[in-house]
């Protein structure tokens, strides 16, 4: 095909990677060679927390005590060069202040600290502005997110991986899919959109935090379990008019394609998925590369998951599970390479992704590096998309390794039938949106790894039907969950945090975390990486070789990632902290450290067991049927196998909320709280059965030993 300009784009498959003629050439410009964006060298000083393009670039290099977005620098490696907190110094690491939220919901943002200011989200989509040395508040903003759309969450709660600071705003996504534009310095709103653009309600969520390049700001959104079409969307930093969108399936091919990928996107797709929604939702990594003018981002996972279902003729269903490179400008593709074609198992590429020049085979190569959640570790070619790595950095059974010629993963031929299996690495995935961090001197990635095994099988109405239906009151995702008791026994779960050569793949240490979900990671020149765990350990780590150097008990889950900073000569640590696993009694907080500090967590959390739940009257084949309808109605917000670690974990129930449950789940009682009715989805029969399960649930894991304790 030609383009207006005349210039031929030609599509190829090569290695994997889909490919278009680079955008940043049929511009005529490269970043910095002619841009109205980037500031001149003598400019005037800029006001205090103006943050713009010059000041990101150059941030790796002459801002080292700042944490100016996301990743720290466009590059997103989360690596702090500062070193006044090194291996000699951080056994004298204590806590500076503490900022509570009062909030029992997941806490995953990322803080930025900007001249001495520091701006966070929590998890119903607030944002703050606190004085980074004392955590006093400068501003509040509560978007009053609708906490209906708390049915929309597809992993257990609402959350939001926080905010964007450009030009003198801080932008932020709320998790009822809504686009905010604050005044940096008063917190006032400036503008607030809509980022659905449809007539009728539809399930979008966004937990992903935007980024901010070319006087535009981007932003995907969550919810592909839910029937959605995925999309990128860029709106106007000064106005919030929407610029250009770009959906990473196809819709309806009777009707005209939104922009010409799609045309060829379709090709590769079969059955009628767009009444299914496809999925695809780019819910986390956008990374700017100013070396190419590229806006670069991780697409979803296909829903509903089994292929069979959403594309029953084949297909590798482009442009899922994989890594788009789009012009920020236009929204027009460059490339595309795609980790896990006809993605069949949630196997989604928006994790992050980082960007490094490293050596490969004697010459200087700008790449990206990601751990998606099939389990293997990537390193491409930024120019082009070209596969230079993949090596798998977990154990898996769902293929045996990716064809370096083809860049398809080659699978293990069982994974093809309908026969109901353990898939490793699960819907968790082997890394999911806990940050990864990247030492750019070592060459080397710090991986936030699960190994936990799915129980997948095809539902028993479309395997005896051959249709699927969508249900508007729950996830559509195509699968029952369940405990494969005709199988062997589930694998162990397992977290670790693993050390990966970026050039091999190769794993060069890994510790083994007490708990299988864990935060992400914070590597520092002084020798250092840092991670946060379920079970409330916040820990430092020999970069070298893993041995560890510092733990603090934080009396929270801490799935967020940290960072480092500095002010007046002081080299901080700040992370967010979740409610304590199983506690009702602890909340989320702002948690800050440095060296020489003796500051104190207000409350210690002792362990708490489940409670002896009422006696169990169901028969098992009743029970069974109440997994099921778990499976189908509860799985999402409260965890596969009633085991939950951030929403309410179902097993802790109190004997007054067993008894209140028909009113919880058919009355909406609890709506004002985010758990609206569930009449619609379930009879008053079957809830009960449900509440058997959970009791039988909360049986067997009073017999079970307590997880294991954190080791090497």
């Amino acid at each position: 095909m030609v383009s207006e300009t005349g210039i031929a784009h030609v599509w190829t498959l090569r290695a994997g990677a889909l490919l278009l003629g680079l955008s940043t050439v049929l511009g005529g410009q490269l970043w910095g060679e002619q841009s109205t964006d980037v500031a001149d060298p003598e400019r005037p000083a800029r006001p205090a927390g103006w943050v713009d393009e010059a000041r990101l670039v150059a941030a790796a290099e002459a801002e080292s005590g700042s944490w100016l977005a996301h990743g720290q620098t466009y590059d997103e490696l989360r690596f702090s060069t500062l070193t006044q907190i090194n291996r000699d110094t951080v056994g004298e690491l204590g806590l500076a202040w503490v900022k509570n939220l009062n909030i029992p919901f997941r806490l995953q943002a990322t803080p930025l600290v900007i001249d001495g200011v520091m701006y966070f989200t929590d998890s119903w989509s607030v944002a703050y502005a606190v004085d980074a040395r004392t955590g006093e508040e400068i501003w509040r903003f509560d978007p009053e997110t609708d906490r209906r759309f708390m049915r929309y969450s597809c992993c257990g709660g609402p959350s939001n991986r926080g905010v964007a600071a450009y030009k003198g705003r801080v932008y932020f996504a709320t998790f009822d899919a809504r686009l905010v534009a604050l005044d940096q310095a008063t917190g006032e709103k400036v503008w607030d959109v809509d980022t659905t653009h449809y007539p009728t309600h539809t399930p979008y969520t966004i937990t992903g935090a935007p980024r901010a390049v070319h006087g535009k700001v981007f932003i995907g959104q969550s919810s592909s379990e839910f029937g959605v079409r995925g999309h990128l969307s860029a709106y106007d930093a000064d106005t919030g008019e929407l610029a250009w969108r770009f959906f990473t399936v196809p819709g309806d091919p009777s009707k005209p394609f939104e922009h010409p990928e799609l045309e060829e996107a379709a090709k590769t797709w079969s059955g009628e998925w767009w009444k299914l929604g496809g999925g695809g939702t780019p819910w986390h990594a956008i990374v700017y590369d100013a070396k190419f003018d590229q806006l670069i981002f991780g697409t979803g996972n296909g829903a509903p998951w089994p292929r069979k279902i959403r594309s029953p003729g084949g297909g590798d269903n482009l442009f899922l599970g994989g890594v788009m490179s789009v012009n920020p400008n236009t929204g027009r593709m460059n490339w595309f390479y795609q980790m896990t074609p006809a993605d069949n198992w949630d196997f989604n590429a928006a994790q992050d992704i980082a960007l490094l020049d490293i050596e490969v085979d004697g010459t200087m190569r700008s790449v990206l590096v990601q751990a998606p959640k099939n389990g293997f570790f990537y390193m491409l070619d930024r120019e082009d998309g070209e596969l230079l790595t993949a090596a798998p950095f977990m154990n898996q059974n769902w293929a045996t390794h990716i064809d370096m010629e083809t860049g398809r993963p080659v699978e293990h031929p069982e994974q093809y039938d309908e026969n109901p299996k353990w898939v490793m690495p699960g819907n968790s995935g082997a890394h999911s949106w806990q940050a990864m961090a990247v030492d750019p001197n070592r060459g080397v990635a710090y991986v936030p790894v699960q190994e936990m095994a799915a129980f997948f099988r095809l539902p028993k109405s479309f395997l005896e039907t051959g249709e699927y239906a969508l249900n508007p009151d729950t996830m559509s995702l195509g699968v029952e969950f369940g405990r494969g008791e005709a199988l062997p026994p589930k694998p162990e779960d397992k977290g670790f945090l693993k050390a990966i050569d970026a050039l091999t793949g190769k794993i060069l240490w890994s510790v083994r975390r007490a708990t299988p979900y864990n935060g992400g990671a914070l590597a520092t020149a002084g020798g250092l990486v840092f991670q946060g765990d379920a079970a409330g350990t916040l820990a430092a780590y020999d970069a070298d070789d893993g041995s560890t150097l510092w733990e603090y008990a934080t009396q929270g889950s801490t799935p967020g990632s940290p960072i480092s900073y500095e002010l007046d000569g002081e080299q901080y640590l700040a992370v967010l902290v979740d409610r304590a696993w199983r506690r009702e009694d602890s909340d989320g907080r702002l948690l800050v450290f440095k060296v020489g500090a003796q500051g104190e967590i207000s409350k210690t959390l002792g362990d708490v067991a489940i409670p002896e739940p009422p006696p169990l009257t169901a028969s098992e084949d009743d029970v069974r049927r109440g997994e099921t309808l778990y499976n189908r109605v509860c799985v999402g917000c409260h965890g596969i196998g009633a085991v939950a670690t951030i929403n309410a974990d179902l097993r802790m129930m109190t004997a007054e909320t067993h008894e209140r449950f028909q009113e919880i789940v058919r009355g909406g009682v609890l709506s004002d709280k985010g758990m609206l009715s569930f009449a619609a989805a379930v009879t008053e029969e079957e809830t009960e059965l449900i509440r058997q399960y959970v009791i039988a649930a909360a049986i067997r894991a009073r017999a079970e030993p307590p997880p294991p304790r954190s080791r090497r």
